[in-house]
């Protein structure tokens, strides 16, 4: 599966439109968006960072090996009409994978095709050292099954990995969502003091959003 997180800034030409305007470009760009991909859910994003006004998450069930171009020109086409109203930021993607680490499934591990119902989403990508490759693959898992024992803790907390070596910058993007912030922010804090923390190259930028459901309208206030 591909998945797809997106950050766009609103530009002074949406502003312009005044409320109903605004209103009518916002009902247009949510149609748009979820005919794009298999799955599209909007965020707000306003005041999380000062960059950007609404996060896009869509996924993609990539079932071919051509998929990665679809689901792009797809969403090239569906913002086309809006170019002069939103402004892309920045993008996190990636591919769902089966975890070398956990073993067997999970009962909060984030399916991304189905609706949401968590208020609060965080993103964020993702690089190891040099020295966590050269490390035996079964000491890695024993420093991971830290991670995942504290992750299990906090019931509150769901999860998903992405795998974007060779694709970005990054090597992975950690996408989690909660109906608490607090509670997360305290597993995080938690995390930072495991052993496998000191392999860490880049755990930076984090997004937060907030869950904007379709009954909500458009995708901004």
């Amino acid at each position: 599966m591909l998945v797809h997180f997106a950050r766009y800034a609103l530009t002074p030409s949406l502003w312009a439109l005044g409320d109903d305007g605004r209103a009518a470009v916002g009902s247009a760009l949510r149609t748009a968006l979820e005919g794009s991909a298999d799955a599209v859910h909007l965020y707000d994003a306003f005041g999380t960072r000062a960059d950007a006004d609404l996060l896009v998450w869509s996924a993609d069930r990539a079932e071919s090996p051509d998929a990665a171009l679809g689901f792009f020109a797809a969403l090239r086409d569906a913002l086309k009409p809006f170019r002069r109203h939103v402004h892309l930021v920045d993008a996190l993607w990636g591919f769902t994978r089966s975890s070398q680490y956990a073993r067997g499934g999970s009962d909060r591990a984030i399916d991304p095709m189905t609706p949401r119902t968590r208020p609060y989403l965080v993103v964020y990508p993702f690089a190891k050292t040099h020295e966590w490759y050269r490390l035996e693959a079964e000491e890695r898992r024993r420093m991971m099954s830290e991670h995942i024992r504290l992750g299990r803790s906090h019931e509150r907390v769901h999860q998903l990995l992405l795998y974007s070596t060779g694709l970005q910058d990054h090597e992975f993007v950690v996408v989690y969502e909660t109906d608490d912030l607090e509670d997360f922010s305290v597993l995080v804090a938690e995390l930072r003091a495991t052993e496998a923390r000191g392999f860490t190259l880049v755990d930076a930028p984090v997004l937060v959003g907030f869950h904007r459901p379709a009954g909500a309208g458009g995708p901004w206030p």
